[in-house]
């Protein structure tokens, strides 16, 4: 609390020199509430050690207000108390003692009014005592929180101040800002009569950092040092009470608290604050009431107007607010902490709260405020009579909707749903509204608000357009609630061929909905491909229900291969030039259509898919997210890009773990797939304690799941039990009618076990079928690996035709890492140290080292016993790459690199990433490991 208040010590020791003089004044220290005023006034004594200086203290409650001359009693008893033994006996103790008799609590003077007063000659018998004290030595008078002062004392001093002359003595008082005694000029007559007014300033970054060791025993991180100063505006009390508060936590000073520091409020500063503001005039308890009502960011007219103010009173009401140091600024309504707004809102009541919100947002909404803004305050009323309220909420939510903040407009709906007004279709109208918000991250509620609304619904076609605000489960079964609802409401409405205009679309998207939900039946599947056949080579794409439709029958297609890889990609693209890439297709059977052209080994031409990712990011949090991260990472993983795909995954893993249901499997099937590319053991394993062990019954996780077990036990040597899972997933698989080479390549890993385990028949066998399959289906990827795997199992020319051939293939192919592994293999078959196998290492290498799979990347190095054959890793790298993962490797950070190279930082992260990318490290610290490896 002392710190950076030198000047002020220093003003009032030259005080004391001139008061030596004779020169007597009278110094007051002010400010807002937690500036150190008091710790200030304490340490004053200090100045008078080792000079003749006589101190009198005395330190005024707002519990002692009634007990009449307490401070003047408190003056004078500690000039008693310290004063000499060879001055006892004469005048000062004699008039010491007269002065109590006149104050004797037996007999105290009162005035016509029955207050205690001050006799005129006790005024000067006391104002002797101090001039007899003076002469023997000056004086320095100290009395704190003069705004507490009992009004007899406080006439005593007011008395005295205008007496100062040939005392020898300083009067030194504190005063904090803002408090003011109506009706009694005493207290204004003291602060005007001061000569010398201290207002102690806001502490600095340096001084922060200083309480911040004396806090903690150790420095704190530069920026949790600037978070605490900012939090705290430099006031010592706010500054303490954080730090104090996160001791008890058990938080550090580091970087990584900052935020902590930021939001913290601490309760006790909470109280003290509130306790303070209790005891001002009404005006400026109303105007902090509005300001936490409103906001920081309200207009000073509605402010006032709530606080019930005319702008003279709003003025005077926020300088009073400023003067107690609860605003950041005279003429600014915005608090100095948030732990103020906490404080304003403890001193309100209940009924008081709810009070003011409504009435903030009649006011806003008769001022034609935005409707979210008039929703945020009728989110904190149990109830309102406003007939506009549900609209004006129903409209938030829209807003808040388009903005991408569904849970924010699920609260607004839900708050809507308590108005008793509401029924029929107008209840049901509400609950879909709120059941589509839901749908983005709860939805199992959004079912349940749709179950609600569809029996207050008049029409087949209404009911039916509700259940279709249900989102599809695009991996595995929906809940059988929900199918049965689907089932239910498309009897009701009957078949598209007899329907016209929206009711038409309304039952093809019923019928995409229930033709997906047998995708794991052979028989369903079977007869999905069925209606495709029927619907012609280019089905009707014109609307979005025709669209969902094909969508469904054409992964029916893919899941059983029945259809050439070439028509599945013709006919996917098509639905994509007629469907715009937007967030809402999470939300049906569309996202089927990546999942075909992954399978079809046609991902070049999706880029307005992948940039929906960008458009529903700002959904953070939501199942929508997750799912459009998954899409991401899918992609990736089909051209190779394992690193890349990687981020998405887990981050759409992430953001999955709160919402499990369908966001959570298409996560995990998505991981599955890069930690199957990496042979990332550590990955694998955590896939397998993972909950999607555990919850799921979607045919394409179990598969997954047995895939990673199948690598687990690959990777520990037990073969044999590696491929009796696999076995068994593939005979699932078959019986599903799950045929497609690409999604489900359990054949070539099986006859690569089967070698290993001594039976090369059943290994050949199962080569044989898994290149008849690929070359039925088409794709490059499939077929390429397929003749990679039956490379393997042969020798001399024929082998090597075959390894030429996957290439030549795979060239064709999106997939990088395919080409990278089959190249790996022609390179070890080619003659050692001939140029075409260090040719052919080095592409494989450059395209490992892109995919971001360091594995494989060692693998290849390892392929030339001298390891010339293959690339270095920072061989892909270019030379700005170079020069950045260089000074990288030196310590440097990339504020440093840049200012280095005379580039931004911006450009130095985009370098930086794609060097991660390339090298298949995950960030900084790998990279600082690898660097070593890379220049030896």
């Amino acid at each position: 609390m002392l710190l950076e208040r030198e000047a002020e010590l220093a003003r009032v020791a030259e005080a004391l020199r001139a008061a030596a003089a004779g020169d007597s004044s009278l110094v007051l220290l002010t400010g807002p509430l937690g500036t150190g005023r008091t710790a200030l006034l304490h340490q004053l004594p200090m100045l008078a050690e080792g000079e003749k200086i006589r101190v009198l203290r005395a330190n005024a409650a707002p519990m002692e207000q009634d007990f009449d001359v307490g401070v003047v009693r408190q003056l004078f008893d500690s000039l008693l108390t310290g004063a000499p033994e060879d001055l006892r006996g004469q005048r000062i103790e004699a008039e010491v003692d007269l002065c109590r008799t006149v104050f004797s609590d037996d007999a105290p003077p009162l005035d016509e009014n029955g207050a205690v007063t001050i006799p005129e000659e006790a005024l000067y018998g006391l104002r002797s005592v101090l001039a007899t004290a003076g002469a023997e030595r000056p004086l320095l008078i100290l009395v704190d929180d003069l705004q507490w002062v009992d009004t007899p004392s406080l006439r005593w001093l007011a008395f005295l101040v205008k007496r100062l002359h040939g005392l020898r003595a300083v009067l030194v008082c504190s005063l904090r800002d803002g408090y003011r005694r109506p009706g009694d000029p005493l207290l204004r007559e003291i602060v005007e009569a001061a000569r010398l007014v201290l207002r102690p300033a806001p502490l600095s970054l340096g001084a922060t950092k200083e309480v911040i060791l004396e806090q903690f025993g150790v420095p704190g991180d530069e920026e949790f040092a600037r978070a605490c100063h900012e939090s705290s505006a430099g006031n010592p009390l706010f500054l303490k009470s954080v730090l104090a508060d996160l001791a008890m936590r058990g938080h550090r000073p580091t970087a990584e608290h900052a935020e902590t520091a930021r939001s913290l409020r601490p309760a006790q500063l909470r109280e003290r604050l509130a306790s303070s503001l209790r005891a001002q005039p009404r005006p400026p308890r109303d105007l902090a009431a509005a300001i936490a009502v409103l906001g920081d960011q309200a207009e000073p007219e509605l402010l006032g107007r709530l606080a019930g103010l005319d702008p003279i009173g709003f003025l005077a009401a926020l300088r009073d607010l400023h003067q107690l140091g609860l605003v950041a600024a005279e003429q600014e309504p915005r608090f100095l902490h948030r732990v103020v707004r906490d404080a304003v809102e403890s001193s309100m009541t209940v009924a008081e709260r709810e009070r003011l919100h409504d009435a903030a947002a009649a006011l806003m909404y008769h001022n034609g405020r935005p409707a979210e803004r008039v929703a945020a305050q009728l989110l904190a009323v149990t109830s309102s009579d406003h007939p506009w309220a549900v609209e004006v909420l129903r409209a938030a939510a829209d807003t808040a909707l388009r903005r991408g903040a569904p849970r924010t407009a699920a609260r607004y709906l839900r708050r809507a749903l308590l108005d008793g007004s509401l029924t029929g279709e107008g209840r049901a109208r509400l609950l879909i509204d709120l059941a589509t918000a839901e749908r983005g991250f709860d939805p199992a509620a959004c079912e349940r608000h749709i179950s609600q609304a569809i029996p207050l619904l008049t029409t087949a076609r209404l009911r039916a357009a509700a259940a279709l605000r249900i989102s599809p489960t695009i991996v595995g079964l929906g809940p059988p609630s929900v199918i049965d609802l689907l089932h239910q409401v498309a009897e009701d409405l009957g078949p598209a061929a007899s329907l016209e205009g929206t009711a038409r679309d309304v039952a093809l998207r019923l019928e995409a909905r229930l033709r997906h939900a047998g995708h794991e039946d052979p028989a369903e599947l079977a007869a999905a491909v069925e209606r495709l056949s029927v619907l012609g080579a280019e089905p009707p794409l014109l609307t979005s229900a025709e669209r969902e439709l094909t969508a469904v029958l054409l992964n029916a297609a893919v899941l059983t291969a029945r259809w050439p890889a070439a028509e599945v990609s013709r006919l996917a693209n098509r639905i994509l030039e007629h469907e715009p890439a937007t967030s809402d297709q999470v939300h049906t059977p569309l996202p089927l259509v990546v999942i075909g052209l992954v399978a079809a080994d046609s991902v070049r031409g999706i880029s307005s898919w992948l940039a929906m990712e960008q458009q529903t990011r700002r959904q953070g949090g939501t199942v929508v997210d997750a799912l459009v991260n998954v899409q991401q990472a899918m992609v990736l993983g089909a051209r190779g890009r394992v690193a890349q795909a990687r981020e998405y995954a887990e981050r759409a893993v992430r953001l999955a773990e709160v919402h499990w249901q369908e966001a959570g499997v298409v996560s995990t099937l998505a991981l599955t797939r890069v930690a199957l590319d990496l042979q990332d053991s550590a990955l694998i394993e955590r896939i397998l304690d993972g909950p999607g062990r555990r919850r799921s019954s979607s045919l394409a996780l179990t598969a997954a799941l047995q895939f990673v077990k199948a690598a687990q036990d690959a990777e520990q040597g037990r073969w044999s039990s590696a491929l009796e899972t696999l076995l068994a997933c593939g005979r699932q698989l078959e019986a599903s009618g799950w045929r497609n080479p690409v999604l489900f390549s359990w054949r070539p890993w099986a006859a690569d076990l089967h070698r290993r385990v001594g039976d090369p028949h059943a290994a050949g066998a199962l080569a044989e079928e898994e290149l008849l399959r690929a070359t039925e289906w088409g794709a490059p990827v499939a077929l390429g690996r397929a003749l990679r795997v039956k490379a393997r199992l042969s020798d001399g020319d024929q082998g090597m035709r075959l390894l030429r051939e996957s290439v030549d293939v795979l060239r064709a192919s999106a997939n990088e890492l395919e080409l990278a592994r089959t190249l790996l293999l022609l390179g070890k078959r080619l003659r050692p140290g001939g140029g075409e196998a260090a040719a052919v290492l080095r592409e494989a290498a450059a395209l490992a080292s892109a995919c971001g799979v360091p594995r494989l990347v060692e693998r290849i190095r390892a392929a030339d016993g001298s390891g010339a054959a293959a690339a270095p890793p920072e061989a892909t790298l270019t030379r700005t790459e170079r020069t950045v993962t260089s000074l990288v490797g030196r310590g440097l950070t990339n504020q440093e690199v840049a200012a280095e190279l005379g580039v931004s930082s911006r450009a130095i992260e985009k370098h930086l990433t794609s060097s991660y990318r390339k090298l298949g490290v995950s960030g900084r610290r790998e990279l600082i490991e690898l660097l070593p490896r890379m220049h030896s």
